[in-house]
């Protein structure tokens, strides 16, 4: 799963199945696209699909089926793929197409780096947090629990990932919510290397409800060591996980 971002594997029958249903899934978002559609709205679009692991890496993103899903113009498309390339969510290769873009090893190793540089800086200023951003962080740990109990652990991924946009969130700035969507957008493609999605993020729910009380009950020095060896736990799992480069 871990390799050069320029090679992909071949788009089998089974990928290829597996890509039509997420575009079927884009076509659900077309509704969220205004008359003043832009390349920047289809590029959200695309990166929560990437987030929620609809389009898995390696997937080929072929300009007509997106279109035809999303309604778009294929030069919208073509702006909202630069966009994608651009954020390291997507690669384009010459008469090839764009493709969701496979992580490499040292691409984990920096996401990691800049994680514990900006959750660490939002769990120290949680005590200047809005109740409605405390909130927030407390759905996010009820909805990873609640796709947990009905054996949903794709679902569970995509919920550790908002629970980590809301521990940004706590940080209260606009900038670094649109910068945690699109490393979580990232991080997600890392995701992918893992065989057992249950063995790896069950553990983590535990956690992220510890976490989120020790933030509320305004133990910020604990949160952050405990963010600290969460951070560094999830980093070694994947990079043990993915094979040699």
């Amino acid at each position: 799963m871990f390799n050069d971002p320029a090679i992909h594997g071949t788009f089998g029958p089974m990928a290829a199945a597996s890509a039509a249903d997420a575009f079927s899934t884009l076509a659900a978002d077309r509704g969220g696209l205004a008359r003043s559609s832009t390349a920047e709205r289809v590029a959200d679009i695309m990166r929560e699909r990437i987030t929620d692991g609809s389009l898995p890496p390696g997937s080929r993103l072929p300009e007509d089926a997106v279109g035809t899903a999303l309604g778009v113009s294929r030069n919208t498309l073509r702006e909202a793929f630069r966009l994608l390339v651009h954020e390291r969510l997507a690669v384009a290769e010459f008469n090839r197409g764009v493709f969701v873009r496979k992580l490499t090893r040292a691409d984990v190793q920096d996401l990691y780096r800049v994680r514990r540089l900006v959750e660490c800086a939002a769990v120290r200023r949680a005590g200047e947090a809005s109740p409605a951003a405390l909130g927030a962080l407390r759905r996010t740990v009820a909805d990873g629990e609640q796709a947990a109990a009905e054996g949903r652990w794709s679902e569970v991924g995509t919920a550790n990932m908002r629970f980590h946009q809301a521990i940004v969130a706590l940080a209260g700035s606009a900038r670094l919510d649109e910068f945690m969507r699109q490393v979580a957008a990232e991080l997600r493609l890392a995701f992918h290397v893992m065989d057992n999605p249950r063995a790896f993020h069950e553990p983590y729910l535990r956690r992220n409800r510890e976490l989120a009380a020790m933030i509320e009950d305004g133990d910020r020095t604990g949160a952050e060591r405990l963010l600290e060896a969460y951070l560094g736990d999830a980093e070694r799992q994947l990079l043990e996980s993915a094979p040699a480069t």
